[in-house]
């Protein structure tokens, strides 16, 4: 498999930084050489928050230069929009939670949500693919970085990041009720 750079982003208190890490430690049981770098030290409720996450041998920074990210995981529509238009790479595929959090560029009037058709625009403008992913009945909203791995397994992008990867990727990362949730939905 050539190199992948995978970036990831949400709004803070979504769980980025456990979607990030559970990538970075399924992807290393499933054999790659991973290195990850995010910036959850400086969120805050309510602020961007990304994490970078690279694949290969010769990966020398975990930085992802703009415009290289392969795939795009977004647990939220606005920074979906904005990671496709600065990071995503010609021919890159996007998955995305469609929500809308009022992130503080929001509220300060900075931004304004993007529609449906304008995040797939930017996409489809770098020739690249945009799954859309919601889950109606979720219990609990820090659980979309689970549905959205969920879906990245079933999409096959990342050749063996399964199901026990994931699952022994979350187990050392949680334990009781808060595993055994995430787990469920996981295998659901």
């Amino acid at each position: 498999m050539k190199d992948l750079n995978i970036y990831m982003c949400g709004v803070g208190g979504q769980g980025i930084g456990l979607l990030a890490e559970a990538m970075l430690r399924a992807c290393h049981k499933a054999g790659y050489d991973v290195k990850g770098v995010d910036t959850h030290g400086l969120a805050q409720r309510g602020g961007t928050v990304v994490s970078h996450l690279r694949i290969g041998k010769k990966i020398h920074t975990p930085l992802i230069p703009s415009g290289q990210a392969n795939i795009v995981i977004a647990l939220e529509r606005l920074e979906g929009a904005r990671a496709a238009y600065e990071m995503l790479d010609e021919g890159g595929k996007v998955i995305f939670y469609d929500a809308q959090y009022q992130t503080i560029g929001n509220r300060l009037g900075k931004f304004k949500f993007p529609t449906l058709d304008e995040l797939e625009n930017i996409v489809k403008q770098k020739k690249g693919e945009a799954v859309k992913v919601f889950e109606k009945d979720l219990s609990d909203p820090r659980m979309q970085n689970i549905v959205l791995i969920k879906k990245m397994i079933e999409l096959e992008w990342i050749p063996g990041l399964n199901t026990l990867t994931v699952s022994e990727a979350l187990a050392e990362l949680m334990q009781g009720k808060m595993l055994e949730k995430n787990l469920k939905l996981l295998k659901a």
